[in-house]
């Protein structure tokens, strides 16, 4: 079964980005676009009006959110199939669980106003850290965020964290007949090592003369899958977070691996990602790569 795309919504213009971003993204992979709006009040207050022909205030703001999603999704493409649904639980909660049914989820990168701007962040938060499927934080200009660049941005770290967002790096790339940036960042050590048998020179060299090593053996697999993709490897010496924001600029899709241990031993969001969330110029895609179970979860 083809799993939909899901979007949230809130009414807010980063929501709107959001469902302007999913349209094209469903019509890329033939997905169909499930459109959600998160409210609590349809759990509390929602079943004290059945008896009433008139609808509350706090419904009709919620249909009329997801249906101007909806048509504003319908004016962009024509041939994507929508669904519209009002969940009546809080956002975190509810596009948590849809993730478990859904090809990805996607969310702007902030709400309405300044408090549920700060709330919506920690919605895009929480699902970066704990989702099940693939999350995609719309955020950037106008010109990343429409895939005028013809580039995506793959972050490449450590295999246990990396696979599966190499995977979703070449689909996307491959969708898109665009180029795909592949980034691994190095660093000189804090302190002189001491001196091995092995090793001549400057041990900062070693460092970054087995970085294009690391990058060929993470590759290697997706690159004879996707034989078409044209693949730049880019090694670059710097914090990791700083080196990606840098190359998010000129992206229109910035993908990124986070680790995932089977509850209740979550993992928290690593730096790298979280910085893009906070301040990438493209939208970022944090890929689940599920690590081994917890050996107390065994017991």
């Amino acid at each position: 079964m083809t799993l939909p795309l899901v979007v949230g919504v809130d009414g807010s213009e980063a929501g709107l980005w959001a469902a302007d971003w999913a349209t094209d993204e469903a019509a890329l992979h033939g997905l169909e676009l499930r459109i959600v709006h998160a409210s609590l009040w349809e759990r509390y207050e929602g079943p004290v009006f059945t008896h009433s022909d008139e609808v509350p205030a706090e419904r009709a703001l919620a249909q009329d959110i997801v249906g101007r999603a909806a048509e504003r999704a319908r004016q962009r493409n024509p041939g994507v199939k929508i669904t519209v649904d009002i969940i009546p639980d809080d956002a975190e909660a509810a596009l948590l669980r849809e993730a478990r049914r859904a090809a990805a989820v996607v969310t702007g990168c902030r709400g309405r106003g300044p408090i549920t701007g700060a709330l919506l962040g920690s919605v895009s938060r929480s699902l970066a850290t704990h989702a099940s499927s693939p999350v995609v934080v719309v955020r950037g200009t106008l010109h990343n965020r429409q895939g005028a660049n013809g580039r995506i941005v793959l972050g490449v770290g450590d295999a246990a964290s990396s696979t599966a967002a190499i995977r979703f790096a070449f689909r996307e790339a491959e969708a898109r007949r665009c180029a795909l940036d592949a980034v691994r960042a190095w660093r000189r050590p804090a302190h002189k090592p001491p001196a091995h048998p092995l090793l001549a020179g400057d041990a900062a060299h070693h460092y970054e003369d087995q970085t294009p090593a690391l990058l060929d053996d993470a590759l290697r697999d997706a690159e004879q899958e996707h034989p078409h993709v044209l693949t730049h490897r880019v090694t670059a010496e710097g914090p990791a977070h700083h080196v990606l924001l840098t190359y998010s600029a000129t992206a229109d899709l910035l993908v990124l691996g986070a680790p995932r241990r089977h509850p209740p031993f979550a993992l928290p969001l690593g730096r790298v990602a979280h910085a893009a969330l906070q301040h990438a110029d493209c939208p970022v895609a944090v890929v689940p790569q599920r690590a081994a179970p917890h050996p107390e979860a065994a017991q």
